[in-house]
């Protein structure tokens, strides 16, 4: 969905983010917005605005977005942010319709799905987002792209954190989701994975000379599951951290 804030003269930062159904350690249910880092760095506002959708009786959709705190009244971020990569996340409340339709935390890529899936140069993966601001329509839905992937080689994610994928990236497709389903090519032949799944968030484009290359970077998906994680320690109770340290 998208993600905004409006800032002086009229303008606004854009980015992208997407809901995952993160249980908390103990199972009670839980839903996370993940996007990249920077886009909610760069939002200097206390509150920014996630743009829901709301489907009409007659079939229609409306847009809906509502106020989403992202910082405290000192300023301090709310979210949870990877150490290392351009990756945040933060447990919000969603509206029903979207925490039902909040994607699995099992479909997070993991570090061996890319060997498990034999995943390569050539793939095809989808990507969506708001390039730009602009969505697909007036309810709010995101732009659905298309692209392969054009890095080699993609493991170990610990020596290859991030990698290429084929398409034109704007402004404001910073934080969304880049994913596999059945609909996307595969090399003849390639195993096929069980369920779509999250293959990581993008978080830039490439430039040269100051000029778009076509190119997205992409924070490979096991980062968004180290974030939890960094989010799970952060609210644990002191009687589970106690438990945990014995």
């Amino acid at each position: 969905m998208q993600l905004d804030q409006a800032i002086s003269d009229g303008q606004r930062k854009v980015g992208t983010g997407f809901l995952i159904a993160a249980p908390r350690p103990d199972g009670a249910p839980r839903v996370v917005l993940v996007t990249a880092r920077h886009v909610l760095d760069v939002m200097p506002g206390n509150e920014a605005r996630i743009g829901w959708r709301t489907a009409e009786a007659d079939g229609a959709w409306k847009f809906t977005p509502e106020n989403l705190t992202i910082r405290d009244a000192d300023g301090a971020p709310l979210w949870t942010a990877h150490p290392e990569r351009d990756v945040a996340v933060m447990e919000i409340t969603a509206p029903p319709a979207f925490a039902q339709a909040a994607i699995p935390a099992g479909w997070l890529a993991d570090a061996e799905a890319f060997d498990r899936w034999r995943m390569g140069p050539g793939d095809e993966l989808l990507a969506l987002g708001y390039p730009h601001g602009l969505s697909a329509n007036r309810a709010g839905f995101p732009i659905l792209r298309l692209g392969r992937i054009s890095s080699w080689p993609l493991t170990p994610i610990r020596h290859f954190p991030i990698f290429l994928l084929d398409f034109v990236v704007a402004q404001g497709n910073s934080g969304g989701p880049v994913f596999w389903t059945p609909a996307a090519r595969r090399v003849p032949g390639a195993p096929v994975p069980d369920h779509p799944f999250i293959a990581g968030v993008l978080v830039q484009e490439v430039q040269s000379g100051g000029q778009g290359i076509d190119l997205g970077v992409v924070a490979h998906a096991d980062y968004v599951r180290e974030t939890i994680a960094l989010l799970d320690q952060s609210t644990a109770t002191p009687e589970t951290q106690s438990n945990a340290a014995q």
